[in-house]
C-alpha cells in the first residue's frame, strides 16, 4: 500500500501542493495529467530521489519519508529504461540486488517469465526497444518490491512493442498482486491498466476516483477537457433544461449547484437533413470545418454563434456528402449532457 499525506515539494517555478493519495494493496492506480502536471515529480518523491518540503510517505504502513532510495525496496520502470550500456542483460537485471541485505528471490523464474533467457549475454545496444523495457522491468522486480512504479514506460515504444509490454504489465499485475502506481498522459492506457486514477494539473490533484467514474463524471473543467469532453459551455440550469445562449437543451435531472455543461464530441450526431422526432435535442447550424483525423473526422459546427465539435466516421461523412458551409442538423441525447458544478470557482483556481 502507498499512502501520501499532505505532501508538498516547492521548487523554483513549480510546486506540488496538498497531495493526499492512497493506493490500496494490490491495486493498479494511474496518475493522469498533461506534461508538466507534476506526475513524475510525485513518483520521484515516493522513490526517494527528490526531497519533500513537507508531508509524509508510507509504504505498507512504514514511514519512508527520510529513507534513501536503496532502503525503500520500490521498483521503478522509466520511459528511457535507464539500463547500463557497459553491462550485459544478466548484469543489468541483477544490479539492484547488490544493495539489498535481505533474502532475495531466485531470478530464474522472473527471467523465464519475461522471455529473457536467450538475451542474458547480450549488450544493451543490441536490443530492440521492447527487449530493453523487458530487461528494465526484470531489474525493477529483481529486488522483490512490494510496490512497482511506472513512469510512462510505453511512451517511446513503437505501437507493436507498446501493446506487448502493456499486456505483459497487465498480466504481471493480475498474477502477482503487486501494488502498481503508473504515470501516464494517455487516458486509454490508464483505462486499460488501472482500477482508479488521480488527474493532476499544475501540481495539484483535481479529481480521484474509479477510471470509469472520472471518464463519465468529471468534476472540473480541466478534467472534462482532459478526458475528451471538448464541448464545454457555461449554462443556466432550470429543472431538466440547460440554457446555453439562446438554446434550451433537455438533460437528465441532477441535484447540485451547476453552472456549465460538457458534451463528448462522439455523442453528437451530425446529418444534412432533419432528424425524425424523438427524445433527443435537435439543433441546426452551419458546418464550419471538417478536420481529417485518420480513421475519423473532427466536425466543427456553429449553432447561433456557439461552436460545437462532433466526431464522425469518414465513411459516414463521405456517404452523406457533407461539406464545409452546409447547413447541418445535430442530435444530442439528454443523458449525454453532463452537468458541471462550481464553474466560477474552478475557473478562478485554474487561472490563478
Amino acid at each position: 500500500m502507498i499512502r501520501v499525506e499532505d505532501l508538498a515539494i516547492v521548487l523554483p517555478g513549480f510546486a506540488l501542493e496538498d497531495i493526499n493519495l492512497q493506493v490500496d494493496p494490490g491495486e493498479a492506480f494511474a496518475l493522469l495529467g498533461p506534461t508538466g502536471a507534476g506526475k513524475t515529480l510525485l513518483l520521484e518523491a515516493i522513490i526517494g530521489v527528490v526531497p519533500v518540503t513537507r508531508g509524509r510517505i508510507f509504504i505498507d504502513g512504514c514511514n519512508l519519508t527520510g529513507l534513501p532510495p536503496e532502503r525503500r525496496r520500490i521498483g521503478i520502470l522509466y520511459q528511457d529504461h535507464a539500463l547500463f550500456p557497459h553491462l550485459d542483460v544478466a548484469e543489468n537485471i541483477a544490479y539492484g540486488q547488490r544493495y539489498c541485505t535481505s533474502v532475495l528471490p531466485d531470478l530464474g523464474p522472473l527471467i523465464e517469465r519475461l522471455g529473457l533467457q536467450r538475451l542474458l549475454k547480450r549488450r544493451i545496444h543490441s536490443l530492440s526497444g521492447g527487449e530493453k523495457q523487458r530487461v528494465a522491468l526484470a531489474r525493477s522486480l529483481a529486488v522483490a518490491p512490494s510496490v512497482l512504479l511506472l513512469d510512462e514506460p510505453l511512451t517511446a515504444l513503437d505501437p507493436n512493442f507498446r501493446e506487448d509490454i502493456r499486456g505483459l504489465l497487465k498480466t504481471l499485475h493480475q498474477d502477482t498482486g503487486i501494488t502498481l502506481l503508473m504515470v501516464t498522459h494517455d487516458f486509454a492506457e490508464a483505462h486499460f491498466m488501472a482500477q482508479r486514477t488521480a488527474v493532476m494539473n499544475r501540481g495539484r490533484i483535481e479529481q480521484v476516483g474509479p477510471v470509469d467514474a472520472i471518464f463519465d463524471r468529471p468534476e472540473t473543467p480541466f478534467v472534462a477537457d482532459f478526458v475528451g469532453m471538448k464541448n464545454f459551455f457555461p449554462a443556466v440550469i432550470e429543472g431538466h433544461d440547460a440554457i446555453i445562449g439562446n438554446m434550451r437543451l433537455r438533460c437528465t435531472s441532477q441535484d447540485g449547484d451547476f453552472h456549465a455543461v460538457a458534451i463528448r464530441p462522439e455523442n453528437i450526431r451530425v446529418r444534412k437533413g432533419p432528424f425524425d422526432g424523438g427524445t433527443e435535442n435537435y439543433l441546426e447550424g452551419k458546418l464550419k470545418r471538417i478536420l481529417n483525423r485518420g480513421f475519423y473526422a473532427d466536425v466543427r459546427v456553429d449553432v447561433d454563434g456557439i461552436p460545437f465539435r462532433a466526431i464522425d466516421t469518414r465513411r459516414h461523412l463521405n456517404r452523406t456528402a457533407l461539406a464545409e458551409g452546409d447547413t447541418v442538423h445535430l442530435a444530442i441525447a439528454p443523458e449525454d449532457i453532463h452537468l458541471m458544478r462550481g464553474l466560477r470557482q474552478q475557473r478562478q483556481r485554474l487561472i490563478g
